[in-house]
Formats: structure tokens, C-alpha cells, sequence
């Protein structure tokens, strides 16, 4: 029954973007009209990224989508107008003086500034279990001389950890054309990445293109897979902290949903056992016990904390602590922690092989295990090699890839729909794979099964097509080069590659596999020639 109304509600939405001009083709595109199944603009062949179409709110549904039913249901939420669930990405918006006037504190110096004056030593008692005095990180920590003028930076998505200095150093780690700063390229880039790497036709059989009923259900178990093996979102934390994490000490400010204020953490997975008002501490006998989803927000505060409600969000750390978006014992450091006897270590990126910065944010990924870690600009996909759009990777086998590549791992993509065959029968031409009712001309949509059809742009045209739009004109003959006669190209001139066609202008003479010299659009065997002539 279920796929039963899969199948009726299928539809590509041919209103939504109407009529948006092309970014790319400007004037001479007369507005998106969206191809009845090939996902491009039937005026100007350009993909809808392509066209001025506001796409936030299709692109937040369709990451909700990828987010429901699992673990990352704390990045989503659902209206209660329609019940859809829709992404919720963090953007960040803070105030910087001018970069020649002011100096980011590095996170060491930071916790340094910020860590108390000594008190005198109190009377010996009773050893109790370390706890996590919350650390505010509201504002970047800056020093800035008075009178300063001031600006404020927007970033349409920051990692959602509770320290804004460590989301704002890992986006200065990225390349400056890919940092989401609204308004600028890294902001479209950022968008343009959201629709290829996520397409919506991988994981929804409504943006599809009259799917059976059989494969609407490979569908569903192949997103049901999806999830379940291989979807996963980063998590950003010092490395150094994430060695005290594994050696049972404190838990950091991981990824996860939005955390909350002062005292406050939202992680994935359930908080249980441990002494009462205890969590995390060093030496702390806290554990996340699988993945909860209630309302509960722990508080981690000295002497307080929820030690038994659940958690929401994503985020689930090494066995011992609870790596989610915490309010708590932030990237910033807690006065203290680096001095608790752990030695130094030395860290490198799984990608380039390359030492960490010391005090620099790495990327985590719960599915690779956090033994390995990345740089911020080397999360990439292991295919296209672009930054995984707000770190939601895919991980197989030990590669990393995006949403789309991923897809192609599992599945062979049509070369026409830009959609993934679940059916048995397809059609393979030109080293890609195409639906059999979908290897048609790409200029008029004949079907192309048995007929004469030439590639241009690695899209396949049937021969009238090609005559109308693409054929070259011989230049001795003037008549146009059919696709299946032999041809000369020189410097964007066209000949027929026959006797009386590439021939000298002077005396005649067949210049196939001869030398020869171009004056003016003629051919010539040699100079005396070209001088008889041209004279």
C-alpha cells in the first residue's frame, strides 16, 4: 500500500522556479522550464543551480528527509502546519574589529585568559569525581584596541558546536572561495554543493520519473541501507581534547544539534550510571548507552547534573563520553585540562598524511572511528574531491564520499535523468549508463535504440539534429560534413577528406597526407603555388 502511494504522488514539480532567469546564459535563456524528466531547463540545457531559483527551503526538506529516522533527528524539525521534516542549519552571525587592528587568540591562550586566579590550597578531604565548570563562548575571543570600528560576519552554516571560536577557526581553515559567508561565492558554492552531492531523487521516490512499483521498493531498501551503514555527520573537536576524551577524561564540544546555553548539553545517546551530579568529569564513571531521542537536556555544572535523562541529538563520542554539541568544557578548554599529565602527542590527517596544528580544530567521523581524523579543508568526497557539504558524508569501505558518489558506488546512474537505475534491464553506450527509455536524442528526445546518433558534449544527438545544429561546412564544397564522412580540421576549418575537396587551390593537387599551407581559407602545396595564386 505504501508503495502504491509512492507511485501516485510521483511528480517533478514543472511550476516550482518557473520562468528564473539563467545565471550562466543571461539573456538568451527566456527562463527555466524545467525538462519533463531530465532535471535541466528545456530553453537553455542548464541544471536549475544554474538559474536564479531561491532553493533554501527545497534544499532544508530534502536534507530533513535524508535526516529522518536516525540518529541526526536533532538537525531537523518538523512545522506543525505540514508535518515535513526540514533541516536546520546553523548560521552563525558574529562581530570582528578589522583583521590589520585585532588578533584572534589561539584556543591555548585563550584558556589561558580566560582561567581563574589561583585560590589558596583547601584543607585536604575527601577525593570526589572531577566535574566540568561550563564555559560561556557567545563571542569570539579577540584583543582589540579601543575605538575600533566593528563589522559582522554572517555565515549561512558553522559547525553547531557551543564554542563560536572554534566554528569560526575551522571556516578560516577552509579555502576563502568556499567559506559560507553570506552573500560571497563561498556562500554559493556551499549551495551548489548542497544540490550535488544531496540529490533528491537518490533518497525520495516522488522526484523520480514513473518508477515501478518494484523499484520504488529497491528504493526504499536502498535508502533504509543508506542510513543505516553508511550516513554520518562530522564532528569538530581539538585533537587534543579528543585524546583526553579516549583516555576516559573530558568530553569536548562535538557536533551534534544545537546546544543550548550555559550548563546545558544535548548529545546523542543516553547518559546513565555514574555518581549522582557527576558527568563526564575526568576520572568520571559516566557512558552513553545507545542513542535517545526524548526532550531531556542534561546539565553538567559543578555539583549538578541530570546524570539519567536522556540526550537528543547527534554526536555519539568514544565509549565513556558523549561527543555531542555541549555547552560544556567547550574547545576554548577548561582551565587546567592540558595540564593532566597526558603527554603530547602528535597528530595527522587521514587524508594528506600531514601533521595537525597544535591548538587547530580536526574533523571526526563516528563511522570511520576516532582514531582517524581530517583537517577542515581536507574532509572531502574521495571521488569528486570537494568539501563535504556541512560535513554529511557517506562511509564505505573505508572511503569517504558524498551522497552522490556513494549512490554511484551502490547503483549505476542514468547519463540521461541523472537518476539511479533500480531496474534490471539498462541500456550501457558510450562508457555510461542510461534507462532504455531514457537514451534518446538530447536535443529532441527520440528514442535513439537502432538509430544513427552522434555524441557532442558526451550527450548523444540523432543524425538530423546533428545536421540542423551541428554539422561543419566544408570549406572548398561549402556542403555540410555528415557524421559518418571522413574530415579535415585546421585551425576551426572543415574539409571533406576526399581528393577533390582537400585539395591545393592552385594546381590541384590531393594534399591527403601531403603538407600543406592555409592562406585566406585556401589550401596551398607550397609557396610558388600561393604566389600564382594569391598574386
Amino acid at each position: 500500500m505504501e508503495i502504491e502511494k509512492e507511485v501516485k504522488k510521483m511528480a517533478l514539480g514543472h511550476e516550482f522556479g518557473a520562468g528564473a532567469a539563467c545565471l550562466k546564459c543571461k539573456d538568451k535563456c527566456e527562463g527555466f522550464e524545467l525538462h519533463f524528466w531530465r532535471k535541466i531547463c528545456r530553453n537553455c540545457k542548464c541544471g536549475i543551480t544554474e538559474h536564479d531559483v531561491p532553493m533554501n527551503s527545497e534544499e532544508n526538506k530534502k536534507v530533513g528527509k535524508l535526516f529522518e529516522d536516525t540518529k541526526y533527528t536533532g538537525l531537523i524539525a518538523k512545522l506543525k502546519t505540514d508535518g515535513i521534516p526540514r533541516y536546520q542549519a546553523n548560521t552563525v552571525t558574529i562581530t570582528l574589529p578589522s583583521p590589520a587592528t585585532a588578533t584572534v587568540l589561539p584556543p591555548p591562550l585563550i584558556a589561558q585568559a580566560q582561567a581563574p586566579a589561583p585560590a589558596p590550597a583547601p584543607a585536604p578531604v575527601q577525593p570526589v569525581p572531577a566535574t566540568i565548570t561550563p564555559v560561556k563562548a557567545n563571542k569570539v575571543p579577540v584583543a582589540v584596541p579601543k575605538d575600533v570600528p566593528m563589522r559582522s560576519v554572517t555565515y549561512e552554516w558553522a559547525p553547531p558546536v557551543a564554542n563560536k571560536h572554534l566554528a569560526v577557526r575551522y571556516i578560516q581553515l577552509l579555502p576563502p572561495e568556499k567559506r559560507p559567508v553570506a552573500g560571497t561565492e563561498g556562500a554559493a558554492y556551499r549551495r551548489q554543493q548542497m544540490a550535488r552531492q544531496l540529490p533528491e531523487h537518490d533518497q525520495d521516490p516522488s522526484k523520480c520519473h514513473e518508477l515501478s512499483p518494484a523499484e520504488v521498493k529497491q528504493m526504499q531498501q536502498y535508502v533504509r541501507k543508506c542510513k543505516d551503514e553508511a550516513l554520518g555527520v562530522g564532528d569538530v573537536m581539538l585533537p587534543e581534547e579528543m585524546a583526553l576524551v579516549k583516555a576516559g577524561g573530558q568530553a569536548g564540544a562535538g557536533v551534534g544539534a544545537p546546544g543550548g546555553g550555559s550548563g546545558e548539553a544535548v548529545g546523542a545517546g543516553v547518559v546513565t550510571g555514574g555518581t549522582p551530579g557527576v558527568s563526564g568529569g575526568v576520572g568520571g564513571a559516566a557512558a552513553v548507552a545507545g542513542v535517545g531521542s526524548g526532550p531531556g537536556a542534561a546539565e553538567v555544572a559543578a555539583g549538578q547534573a541530570g546524570g539519567t535523562g536522556p540526550l537528543t541529538g547527534p554526536g555519539v563520542g568514544p565509549a565513556g563520553a558523549a561527543v555531542g554539541t555541549a555547552a560544556t568544557a567547550g574547545a576554548m578548554g577548561v582551565p587546567g585540562a592540558q595540564q593532566t599529565g597526558l603527554s603530547q602527542q602528535n597528530f595527522s590527517c587521514h587524508h594528506c598524511q600531514k601533521p595537525m596544528r597544535q591548538g587547530e580544530p580536526a574533523v571526526y567521523a563516528e563511522r570511520a572511528g576516532y582514531d582517524k581524523l581530517w583537517h577542515p579543508a581536507c574532509f572531502v568526497c574521495c571521488t569528486c574531491n570537494e568539501l563535504l557539504v556541512d560535513m554529511i558524508y557517506f562511509w564505505k569501505k573505508g572511503k569517504m564520499y558524498c551522497g552522490r558518489h556513494y549512490g554511484d558506488s551502490e547503483k549505476p546512474r542514468c547519463a540521461g535523468c541523472d537518476e539511479l537505475i533500480f531496474s534490471n534491464e539498462y541500456t550501457l553506450a558510450e562508457g555510461q549508463n542510461w534507462h532504455l527509455k531514457h537514451f534518446c536524442c538530447f536535443d529532441c528526445d527520440c528514442i535513439l535504440a537502432g538509430e544513427t546518433y552522434v555524441m557532442e558534449n558526451d550527450k548523444p544527438v540523432c543524425k538530423p539534429c546533428y545536421m540542423k545544429n551541428y554539422a561543419v561546412k566544408c570549406c572548398c564544397c561549402q556542403n555540410v560534413v555528415e557524421p559518418e564522412a571522413q574530415r579535415v580540421s585546421y585551425g576551426g576549418l572543415n574539409w571533406h577528406a576526399e581528393p577533390q575537396c582537400f585539395r591545393c587551390s592552385g594546381c590541384s593537387k590531393c594534399l591527403i597526407g601531403q603538407r600543406f599551407m592555409v592562406a585566406q581559407r585556401f589550401l596551398f602545396c607550397s609557396v610558388e603555388c600561393k604566389k600564382k595564386t594569391m598574386t
